[in-house]
């Protein structure tokens, strides 16, 4: 979090609620005229934005009004939250990535590469 936004969340904010990650979401106290308030999140350790809830997300962007305030419980075939590790070491790399070798093996059926005449 940056000293501005701190700032402008001291001055111009009001707290909402709170999520399961710590995330704290904020308002304007009043709207600016003809404006719509503006809606923000103060994240809880590394700003990641995939660390915002669905229903959260839909209250920044103003596609519900009421803020959240009670967490919703899972549904059974939702899996925990994981971060986003583009860019990482821990990153996804298929057979044949440079960094796992740069071999990948031979494509197999009727797979015939185009070779210029």
């Amino acid at each position: 979090m940056s000293i501005g936004t701190w700032l402008f969340t001291l001055m111009r904010g009001e707290a909402v609620g709170k999520d399961s990650f710590g995330n704290r979401y904020y308002q304007e106290r009043k709207a600016r005229p003809g404006m719509r308030r503006r809606r923000w999140v103060m994240y809880e350790g590394a700003e990641e934005a995939s660390r915002v809830p669905p229903e959260w997300h839909a209250w920044l962007h103003h596609t519900i009004d009421a803020a959240p305030l009670t967490p919703r419980r899972p549904w059974p075939w939702q899996k925990p939250h994981l971060p986003n590790l583009t860019g990482t070491p821990e990153a996804y790399r298929p057979p044949g990535h440079d960094y796992e070798g740069g071999q990948r093996a031979r494509a197999t059926g009727d797979y015939e590469p185009w070779r210029p005449s």
